[in-house]
């Protein structure tokens, strides 16, 4: 099948299946990337090493999801220029993207090594996981370039009709790290260190196949990188800056949860904690098509295709209902073993299955937000994106959550956030439909 897709024509169907498949193996390689991770940190270094790699992660998954806001600029960008069959465009933002995206990796890397020790006292982190948090977070820093350039990399190509090609990036930093993490903790004895170094070495090498990759095979046009007009670095912040602030925003909601989990107990929180990861595994369906509908609707918009954008829309809802209520199904059978994969205790086992049995259909209405968010991202209407994400946590999931479950005890945390979701995909469908993101040009005819 060729590489890349042409969404201005064709099956959607088709399009929706064979594209958003491989983005969400991709994820789920991703997700398996942090939990190898941490499994060989905590078996072979102990529980305060996982710890600092944890406290240090919380940083780094800060850093990470501005880069993914960022990234879903470059997917807007690029994805309708490709559309247009503007070449010389495609050239163009993808050499601006290239020089603002690294200018900004340096900066976030001279940044996060230098106040590395700071930020950490800030977190509260524990006097006996400091130094390890402190190395784990430079090293990471200082490769910061390479979690940058092969996310980057990977959008590009999806921008352009090509999701299987970042599917190889993923698996050769995955497989790499699998095999360095060991061998470097253990055999070189250089313990969190070795394991921050296998994570830059994995994504390092990834970003030089990767960039190699793209240049023989001619897939996506990189020249040597030469210094943008004002007008591309100005649009490209215009759009990166509320992008990559909704993912701020998604980040602080979800710490926001765990304060009301907290007040549960220590039962409430470690069930809720293995609930979350699994979480995780369930809505790489729904991130997938939100990533999916963002490249289709991208290309149609850069176009005019308005007709075939409201398609991609509603089947892109339809397929994501359907998925969703497949996995939901799938929960009430497993709920509990799944729980049980990380933890134990009866009582947190009794609330981490309880929480999913709840909060399962409602996963549905959760996919509705990120497909219709996705195809008013692809219009280049970050600000409007960023205000539905605000409402969607602070006005409705964090309240009902904090509400319902003083209501009803520890189980209205889940209604509460079941709730939020089929309110916010409301707000959604209304703001797509009644909204004026379709007025939203980001390039002149």
């Amino acid at each position: 099948m060729k590489r890349q897709r042409d969404f201005t024509q064709g099956s959607i169907w088709k399009d929706l299946f064979y594209f958003s498949t491989p983005i969400m193996f991709a994820q789920l390689l991703q997700v398996s990337y942090q939990f190898i991770d941490s499994l060989w940190v905590g078996n072979l270094l102990g529980a305060n090493a996982l710890g600092s790699v944890a406290v240090s992660g919380t940083v780094i998954f800060t850093i990470l999801s501005f880069i993914i806001g960022m990234n879903n600029t470059t997917l807007t960008v690029l994805s309708q220029q490709k559309g247009r069959s503007n070449e010389q465009g495609l050239q163009t933002y993808v050499n601006a993207f290239v020089v603002t995206l690294s200018v900004l990796a340096v900066m976030m890397g001279v940044l996060g090594f230098l106040f590395a020790s700071t930020v950490l006292t800030l977190l509260g982190t524990p006097e006996a996981m400091m130094t390890d948090a402190v190395v784990y977070l430079r090293i990471n820093a200082a490769g910061i370039i390479f979690l940058v350039g092969y996310n980057f990399i990977s959008t590009a190509l999806r921008a352009v009709g090509d999701s299987k090609t970042p599917l190889k990036f993923v698996a050769i930093a995955v497989l790499l790290n699998i095999v360095l993490d060991p061998i470097l903790i253990s055999v070189f004895n250089l313990g969190v260190q070795g394991a921050a170094i296998a994570t830059i070495l994995s994504q390092g090498f990834s970003f030089i196949y990767g960039i190699a990759f793209v240049i023989r095979k001619k897939l996506i046009p990189i020249k040597w990188p030469t210094i943008p007009a004002w007008s591309e670095v100005k649009l490209i912040l215009n759009l990166g800056i509320p992008s990559g602030l909704q993912m701020a925003v998604i980040s602080a909601g979800a710490a926001a949860i765990i304060s009301v989990v907290t007040s549960h107990g220590e039962a409430a929180v470690a069930g809720y904690s293995a609930a979350q990861r699994l979480d995780s595994l369930f809505l790489l369906p729904a991130h997938a098509l939100g990533a999916t509908v963002n490249s289709m609707a991208g290309q149609n918009i850069g176009v005019g295709q308005w007709a075939r954008v409201k398609k991609i829309a509603t089947y892109g809802v339809l397929y994501n209902t359907v998925v969703m209520l497949v996995f939901a199904c799938l929960i009430v059978f497993f709920a509990e073993f799944g729980i049980r994969l990380f933890i134990q205790e009866q009582a947190a086992v009794k609330f981490g299955a309880q929480y999913l049995l709840i909060i399962a259909f409602f996963y549905p209405f959760l996919g509705i937000n990120f497909v219709l968010n996705g195809i008013v991202r692809a219009s280049g209407a970050m600000y409007q994106v960023l205000i539905l994400n605000l409402i969607s946590f602070w006005l409705l999931r964090y309240p009902l959550a904090y509400l319902f479950s003083e209501i009803m005890g520890e189980d209205g945390i889940a209604y509460g956030i079941g709730v939020s979701f089929m309110i916010s995909s409301v707000i959604a469908f209304l703001y797509y439909r009644y909204g004026k993101w379709r007025e939203k040009k980001i390039f002149s005819d």
